[in-house]
């Protein structure tokens, strides 16, 4: 039996607002597309989340036995200041600001952001197709949508009949807009607006003289609209309906709803079959702008050199950070919540160490039935959660759980023996791959830790004798300092003294 078929997943569908089973269109393989960056700036933070989000999607599909084809773009044309049809294109402004070719704006930032994902150790995808790349694509789809009625021509741009559309869909079907408020609510269309309607939508663009990033077309020189770019790449990799699409939440309206119009107009019918979305980041519970000085970049995070940042965070620190909440919720960044996450990251990554040096004496004394259903159980609930729509928040509860009794191992190297090899090899091999291959937390080592671990024993030694010489003054200040950096002493029956790091 494969993972997937014991731990089936059920995730929330953003297309029915409900957590549903999980089913493939093809038995063993899942198909996803998630929004890639558009590439004009340094990748921020509220980007790194999504990614991440879906980076963990895809690592437990595959860990469950999926095979998995994910593809996430590069958007490096057409998308325009404001995320409207008009204004000019992100990276053409980028480059006339910085007076360089819109090509070395987007290898200038693509490479950035590749560097970042690499660094909070996002695995790249399967496929990641660039929307230039797929300029006759696009070119072809929408004469397609021209072809069967749903688009129109004006003054060398096309644009998407949305109220043609809706007269056979539903124009709103994932975000639960209304067509009719749409057309009321917004600006009124003035004498130079070339569309029908202004909820209408630019499947290509005519390029006015001074645009630099302009290809021929049917309808003369121009560039592709936002939207049809991931109408192509997703169902050309993908198929015309595919099991997982993704991105973040802002993209839910007018981007999505825009891409299953189109697909569903050209295909005739639904392109996606799950629709994922992931939530915001905050700082100190307020939206995170560089309007109101509080954005921050994933370099100013690791170096600690925004003004609001009080010290500098590891990526896996801050990767562990980022899986504390569940990816539909919002994520509040504080310096208090990012040094306690610093600390419960330290506890597992310290456990991680442990586990792997630790082995099983083979021969069972005292078995404890009752501890080996707890171990069991464990094992259990990380699948349980996981499958549970990636509740990453809960598989970190069961590790912390799991962390406890490794480091009671760690020190009383007898008690391994209460178990049986089979649990115990099952129990490590669980703990290591759900902290590196699913959640995607390396091992961090500052030091020698075996180093550490003699110098710990030496002052437990020291403490001991303290006691019996009835020093307990100097017993609780060796306790108490140890503490404050972090390291708990546990005093055990018949003096016996162990410590963990918290």
């Amino acid at each position: 039996m494969k993972l997937y078929e014991k731990y089936p997943i059920s995730l929330t569908n953003s297309l029915s607002g409900k957590k549903e089973k999980f089913e493939t269109l093809v038995p063993g393989f899942v198909g996803m597309y998630v929004c890639g960056p558009t590439v004009y700036n340094f990748v921020h933070l509220g980007n790194t989340r999504t990614f991440l989000s879906f980076d963990i999607i895809s690592r437990y599909l595959r860990f469950l036995g999926y095979k998995v084809r994910y593809v996430r773009n590069i958007t490096d044309v057409g998308h325009l200041v404001g995320d409207a049809d008009e204004g000019e294109d992100k990276i053409g402004k980028k480059a006339r600001l910085e007076q360089l070719e819109p090509m070395e704006i987007v290898k200038r930032y693509t490479e950035d952001f590749q560097n970042v994902m690499r660094q909070f150790n996002i695995l790249p995808p399967s496929i990641e197709p660039s929307a230039t790349g797929h300029i006759v694509e696009q070119i072809n789809i929408t004469k397609k949508l021209i072809d069967l009625g749903l688009a129109y021509e004006a003054n060398g741009s096309v644009y998407f009949d949305v109220k043609k559309y809706n007269s056979s869909h539903h124009y709103g079907i994932l975000s639960g807009r209304n067509i009719e408020e749409l057309i009321e609510s917004g600006r009124e269309l003035d004498s130079q607006d070339e569309k029908r309607e202004k909820i209408d939508f630019a499947l290509w663009k005519k390029a006015a003289p001074e645009h630099i990033m302009r290809w021929p077309s049917p309808w003369g020189d121009g560039f592709p609209g936002w939207h049809i770019e991931c109408t192509v790449m997703s169902t050309k990799y993908l198929g015309e309906t595919f099991d997982i699409h993704g991105g973040g939440m802002d993209l839910k309206f007018p981007h999505h709803e825009c891409e299953i119009a189109q697909a569903t107009g050209a295909n005739g019918k639904s392109p996606v079959r799950f629709w994922i979305h992931s939530n915001m980041l905050t700082v100190n519970g307020q939206k995170m702008s560089k309007s109101l000085g509080n954005s921050f970049l994933p370099s100013e995070l690791f170096t600690g050199s925004h003004p609001l940042l009080e010290k500098g965070y590891s990526p896996m620190t801050v990767r562990f950070f980022m899986l504390q909440s569940h990816y539909s919720s919002t994520l509040d960044f504080s310096n208090e919540a990012l040094n306690a996450a610093e600390k419960g990251f330290k506890k597992l990554n310290n456990a991680l160490t442990l586990i792997k040096s630790l082995t099983h004496p083979s021969k069972i004394t005292n078995q404890n039935s009752e501890l080996e259903k707890t171990l069991l159980d464990q094992i259990d609930k990380c699948f349980q959660n996981m499958s549970d729509d990636f509740n990453t928040a809960k598989t970190l509860a069961v590790l912390f759980e799991m962390a406890s009794q490794i480091n009671t191992w760690a020190n009383q190297k007898e008690s391994l023996a209460q178990v049986s090899e089979d649990t115990f090899e099952k129990f490590k091999s669980t703990y290591i791959a759900m902290m590196e291959e699913v959640l995607g937390l390396k091992e961090e080592t500052s030091g020698n830790n075996d180093l550490l671990d003699g110098t710990i024993n030496v002052l437990i030694g020291l403490r001991k004798k303290v006691r019996a010489d009835k020093n307990f003054a100097l017993s609780d200040k060796i306790r108490d300092d140890l503490k404050a950096i972090g390291i708990k002493l546990k005093d055990g029956k018949e003096g016996e003294m162990s410590y963990e790091i918290e």
